[in-house]
Formats: C-alpha cells, sequence, structure tokens
C-alpha cells in the first residue's frame, strides 16, 4: 500500500522557518493586496522609520518608549536620555529612577523606565550587550513583543521576521479589507504576513504607517479623497471590494 503524503499543512516556501502556520489566502487576494502595496509605494516612496536612532540598542528603547505615545514625543526625549546613558550597561549600571527624570514627559514613564532599565540589563548579562538578531531572543526582552522586535529586526538589521502592527496598521488593514473586522493584532499579523510578499513586510509597514498618520487618519474623512482609499478603501468610503 503506498505511503500516503503527509496532511500537516506548512507554510510556503520561504516562510517555513516561521513558528506558526499561516492563514491560507486565495491568489485574488494576494494580487489585490499586492496592487495596494505598489499603490502605497508610489505614494510614499521615501517611507521610513520615523523614531531616531543611530545603533540597534537606541531603537530597542525608543520602540519600548513609543507604546501609547506618539514617535515626535521619543525623539524629543531621546538626545538626552542616550547622551546621559550612551551604551546599554550605562543604562543596567542605572536605575529606573535614574532613567525617569529624562522621560518624564512621555505617557507610562515610570513603567517605562523599568521596562527598559530590565531590557538593557538582560541584553548585559545574557547577550553580552548586543542586540540579538532573532525574533526569541528579542522576545525574551522586558517590554518586547512582536511590534516592538519586529522594529528592530527589520530597521536595524533587514530581517524580515514578523510584520509590524501598531493602531495604524491594524486599523488601514480593517479598511482596506484585508482582515476580518473582529481579527485581533496576533491574527493581523499573520494575515498580512501571508498577503504580502516577506520581502517587503518591513518598508511596507513604514508605508502603511505614514498613509495612516497622514491621510487615513483614525478621525476625519480626509482619507475619502485619497486615491488609495477611493481604490481600496473599504470601510473609509463604504465601497464594495473588488477582489480582482
Amino acid at each position: 500500500m503506498a505511503k500516503q503524503a503527509d496532511a500537516t499543512p506548512t507554510n510556503p516556501r520561504g516562510l517555513r522557518d516561521l513558528p506558526f502556520q499561516l492563514p491560507q489566502v486565495t491568489d485574488a487576494e494576494k494580487r489585490r493586496a499586492r496592487r495596494l502595496a505598489a499603490a502605497l509605494a508610489e505614494h510614499y516612496p521615501d517611507a521610513v522609520c520615523e523614531l531616531d536612532f543611530t545603533s540597534p540598542h537606541e531603537l530597542l528603547i525608543a520602540t519600548i518608549l513609543s507604546a501609547q505615545t506618539t514617535d515626535a514625543a521619543v525623539n524629543r526625549v531621546t538626545p538626552a536620555l542616550f547622551e546621559a546613558f550612551p551604551t546599554p550597561r550605562a543604562f543596567a549600571d542605572a536605575s529606573p529612577e535614574a532613567i525617569e527624570p529624562y522621560i518624564k514627559s512621555i505617557g507610562l514613564f515610570r513603567n517605562k523606565a523599568k521596562a527598559v532599565h530590565a531590557a538593557m540589563t538582560t541584553l548585559v548579562e545574557e547577550f553580552d550587550a548586543e542586540v540579538p538578531q532573532n525574533m526569541a531572543d528579542l522576545l525574551s526582552l522586558r517590554g518586547v513583543a512582536r511590534k516592538t522586535a519586529s522594529v528592530v529586526l527589520g530597521n536595524s538589521f533587514n530581517i524580515n521576521d514578523g510584520f509590524v502592527v501598531d493602531t495604524h496598521i491594524h486599523r488601514l488593514a480593517r479598511r482596506f479589507g484585508l482582515i476580518d473586522p473582529e481579527a485581533n493584532v496576533q491574527q493581523t499579523e499573520r494575515r498580512l504576513m501571508a498577503l504580502f510578499p516577506r520581502k517587503d513586510w518591513c518598508e511596507l509597514s513604514h508605508r502603511l504607517i505614514w498613509h495612516g498618520r497622514r491621510a487615513c487618519q483614525a478621525r476625519g474623512k480626509a482619507c475619502a479623497s485619497h486615491p488609495i482609499c477611493q481604490s481600496f478603501g473599504v470601510a473609509c468610503d463604504r465601497r464594495d471590494i473588488n477582489h480582482d
């Protein structure tokens, strides 16, 4: 009797190193997603991470600080912060209370000071003060979830192991009909990873964020007249999805 093929689902080639299965998407959905990506690239060719940093550990800290805070607010406090604590070891040798005065103008500064101190302490004690270049080790640091880890990997090391899902991307994914309206952040990330080519995840996240900040904002109707929202916006202008 012939041996049956293994029926265990597997990710497509190029994605098999991921520790979880991605949802299945149709070819039509992929074609529509890639047309959206092309439109975003045309409108935002220069989109980049808007956090200021000069090293992987600075980006890691800035991203931790950016939770529920604007990038502009973070960029106002990090120059003095990084001057006072120029290395991971300098942060580790300090205390959360010593870090607090430098970041007190941003939200949740006490919790963030503790998270930064703990993350840098682990970095020094377990990783020789070097920012890890893989998702699992980054997730072992306090204050680091998949979004933060993906920001660091993509922008510091050009590694696409995840798709950044912040408030803008989650909102746009719903408005563009890329996800179920009730999808949570994890479901949103995995569907975006399935829809778009892996090599584009980091750059595409910047373009989505720029569109969310500059046009398709949470409040207001500015997006209704934007060409991208006119073409792809399901919830922006209440038009039906054209999958083909």
